[in-house]
C-alpha cells in the first residue's frame, strides 16, 4: 500500500497543531518588555508554526499547507469546546483553582476565534506567497520567499488577531501591539533563518520531494485536495 503521508511531514504538522493550540491559550497573557511595548503570551510559539508552515508549502506545496492550516483549525475547536464542556462542571469543594482556570477558558473562546480567523488568514496568505515566488524564482533564494510570506501572513494575522482578541482595548494600545508584534514575529523568523533552511534542504534529501504549484488550485476551502 503506498504512504500516504511521510513521517517528517506528519511530524511537523502535529508540532504546527501543538503551537496553535498552546498559543491560544498563552494569549490570554499580556506582557510588558518596556518601552511601551505590551505582546500576548502566544508571541512566544507561534512564530514557530509560521515557520512549520513555511517548510510544509515549500517541500510538499500548498495543497498539503493548507490541509495541515484547516487540521489546526478543527483541533482547536476540539479544544475550545472541551474546555468550556470542563468549566461548566460543578467544582469539587475542595478546589480553590476555579477562578483562574475559568478566567482562561472563558477567554479562549474569543481569543481562539481571533486566533483561528487570523491563523487561517494569515497561514493561507503566508502559504500561498511562498508557493507562488518559488515558481516565479525557479525555486531559488529561499531565505526571500519565507521573509516576505512570513511578512505577508503576520500582519494579516495581526491585523485580524489582535482587534477580536483584546477588543475594549484603547486604539493606541491596540496600534502599539500590531506593531510590535508584527515586528517581533518576523524578526524571530528571520533569526531562526538558518535552522529553517537546513530543515528545509534536509527534508528535501531525505523524502526526495521538491514540489512546485503549478496548475494548483488555491481555493483555501478546497482542503480535500492534498495529494
Amino acid at each position: 500500500m503506498k504512504e500516504k503521508f511521510s513521517t517528517n511531514f506528519l511530524l511537523m504538522a502535529l508540532a504546527l497543531v501543538v503551537c496553535l493550540i498552546s498559543s491560544n491559550l498563552f494569549a490570554t497573557k499580556v506582557f510588558h518588555l518596556g518601552w511601551n511595548i505590551n505582546l500576548p503570551g502566544a508571541v512566544i510559539i507561534f512564530p514557530i508554526s509560521y515557520i512549520l508552515n513555511d517548510c510544509i508549502a515549500e517541500v510538499w506545496g500548498f495543497r498539503r499547507a493548507r490541509f495541515v492550516i484547516w487540521l489546526a483549525f478543527a483541533a482547536n475547536i476540539f479544544v475550545v469546546l472541551v474546555g468550556q464542556l470542563v468549566v461548566w462542571l460543578p467544582a469539587a469543594s475542595f478546589w480553590d483553582g476555579g477562578e483562574h482556570f475559568n478566567y482562561m477558558f472563558n477567554m479562549a473562546p474569543r481569543v481562539t476565534a481571533a486566533s483561528m480567523l487570523a491563523f487561517l488568514a494569515g497561514s493561507t496568505l503566508n502559504a500561498l506567497v511562498m508557493s507562488k515566488m518559488k515558481i516565479a524564482s525557479s525555486g531559488r533564494f529561499f531565505w526571500l520567499r519565507a521573509i516576505v510570506s512570513s511578512i505577508a501572513g503576520d500582519l494579516l494575522d495581526s491585523l485580524i488577531f489582535i482587534p477580536i482578541a483584546f477588543i475594549g482595548t484603547p486604539a493606541k494600545v491596540l496600534a502599539g501591539m500590531l506593531i510590535a508584534q508584527v515586528t517581533f514575529k518576523v524578526m524571530y523568523e528571520i533569526l531562526i533563518l538558518p535552522v529553517t533552511s537546513w530543515v528545509v534542504r534536509r527534508t528535501k534529501k531525505s523524502e526526495g520531494v521538491d514540489v512546485y504549484d503549478r496548475g494548483v488550485d488555491y481555493n483555501p476551502f478546497k482542503i480535500k485536495d492534498i495529494e
